[in-house]
């Protein structure tokens, strides 16, 4: 939103020395005013974002065997903590320092000649909060049978080199597949992902396929007949607690990644604006998610029988990755369509993982990575003109295929799902790889089934038995007879 003297001065008694100075002190004072809306609302946004890594350690906690309990939760504050470091020294720079280059940026070193215009401290600290978030998705693919030391180094170059770079291709002014880079738009639009389904759930979740894949599953996942044993996390109230934390910031996450909200659409003083926008992109979301954890519940029941609310949580955020690529130029009834598709793309990338004999405990692969795919296709096939021109600009001609905008942007989109995936594969594979050649990613067999919460910080989190972890059992138990049932022995128990 902008204030214009010239428009002021007829308003101020036409343009002699005093109008003039008047109206360039009312612009002045209103152009500041704006700022700081904007900047308050950008840092709440990043809070609420930042509240999301207490939903990952909720949800990572509820979804691990209680003698990992301590584990998860501390490698889910080392993620935060380690992830600040790299990103202040090293990640914004590469990400968004700009004047730069298409592939990398090259300013901004430890926050260097930051603030400036266009970019401030609030700005850093929102896209620290994603690039953690990144790193957050990749520990719970590999959960329960890591080395602490392998959690520190994949963290601090995911954050600091990987997911930087691909958040600079898509995101920033000078990105060769950014939809802000006016004077070289890839195949004329550049690719849409507004909040991240690519660059935020893509990476992660790549990242933890990967790590997931070389270290191999956890013991007793798969008997020897290659049969699939369910280890159960050992908390689903902690799983739900985690998921609506998560909702709650998702709202930041989609929503806030306009940056700004004091921007009308069309002239001054209508009741349309980017602030209208901010709320459609809420309904997206919140409708996507909503229906994929619906989809979900009603589809697991078909295929298995039974109501299960940990399916319906990660369905639920199945949901959330799918539309937040397109969350803000899609219309609401899309976004029920693309978490109906989220739900069974993440129940089929389940039954593949299964398949294969890959073992996610928190199927963050298969939800982040896939769904996120989806988001991606799908955004290519429903965005829609009047909104893609509101957020990208005007002169925006190449729109979802299915609402008449032809098939450039989703080839955008497919252009973006290949080069994250092969981007990825090739830094973070290498990386797993060698971490495992010199025995720094997977933990001893012995220090696995007795629980690296014994083993490596001190003791339980809290006393409990994993119903299907015989190691945790203790030797003898005493057991209550009632009244009319059987003795120890064999006999009737007298009444």
């Amino acid at each position: 939103m902008s204030c214009n003297a010239a428009e002021l001065l007829p308003l101020l008694g036409g343009g002699s020395a005093n109008a003039t100075a008047a109206a360039t002190y009312l612009c002045n004072r209103f152009t500041t005013v704006a700022y700081a809306v904007d900047t308050t609302y950008l840092l709440f946004s990043t809070y609420l974002v930042f509240a999301m890594q207490l939903g990952f350690a909720m949800l990572c906690a509820g979804s691990v065997r209680a003698k990992s309990t301590m584990n998860i939760m501390l490698i889910n504050v080392l993620d935060a903590a380690a992830g600040s470091l790299s990103y202040y020294l090293f990640g914004f720079a590469f990400a968004f320092g700009s004047p730069s280059n298409p592939f990398i940026g090259r300013r901004f070193f430890a926050l260097n000649d930051v603030p400036e215009a266009g970019v401030d401290y609030s700005l850093f600290l929102y896209q620290w909060a994603f690039a953690i978030a990144a790193a957050g998705i990749t520990s719970g693919s590999i959960a329960e049978r890591t080395k602490f030391v392998a959690y520190l180094i994949y963290s601090s170059f995911l954050t600091g080199f990987v997911y930087p770079v691909v958040s600079h291709w898509f995101w920033s002014a000078d990105g060769w597949a950014s939809p802000f880079n006016a004077d070289n738009l890839l195949f004329g639009t550049g690719a849409i992902d507004f909040a991240g389904s690519g660059v935020v759930h893509m990476v992660g979740g790549v990242a933890g396929l990967w790590g997931a894949f070389i270290e191999g599953p956890r013991i007793g996942r798969f008997d020897r007949n290659g049969r699939s044993a369910v280890l159960r996390g050992h908390s689903g109230s902690l799983v739900v607690l985690g998921t609506f934390l998560l909702w709650f910031g998702w709202y930041g996450f989609n929503a806030g990644s306009f940056l700004t909200i004091l921007k009308p659409y069309g002239e001054p003083g209508g009741f349309y604006g980017q602030w209208s926008a901010v709320a459609r992109t809420a309904v997206t979301t919140t409708l996507a998610g909503s229906t994929a954890a619906l989809t979900t519940l009603f589809g697991k029941r078909i295929l298995v029988g039974h109501w299960n609310v940990i399916d319906v949580c990660n369905g639920l955020l199945g949901g959330f990755a799918a539309i937040t690529s397109g969350c803000s130029v899609v219309e609401p009834w899309a976004a029920i369509i693309c978490g109906f598709m989220a739900a069974w793309v993440l129940i089929g990338f389940n039954k593949l993982a299964e398949k294969v004999k890959y073992d996610d405990p928190l199927e963050a692969a298969q939800l982040h990575a896939g769904c996120g795919m989806w988001g991606l296709i799908f955004t290519g096939l429903f965005a829609t003109k009047k909104f893609v021109q509101e957020v990208y600009g005007s002169d925006r001609t190449h729109y979802g295929l299915f609402m008449g905008g032809g098939g450039r942007l989703l080839g955008a989109q497919i252009i973006q799902i290949l080069v994250i995936f092969g981007w990825v594969s090739a830094l973070m594979g290498p990386l797993f790889f060698t971490l495992k050649q010199l025995g720094l990613l997977r933990i001893s067999s012995k220090d696995e089934m007795a629980g690296m919460d014994l083993t490596k910080h001190g003791g339980f989190a809290y006393m409990y038995y994993d119903e299907d972890d015989p190691s945790q059992k203790p030797a003898f138990a005493m057991t209550r007879v009632e009244p009319g049932s059987m003795t120890p022995d064999g006999r009737q128990a007298n009444v």
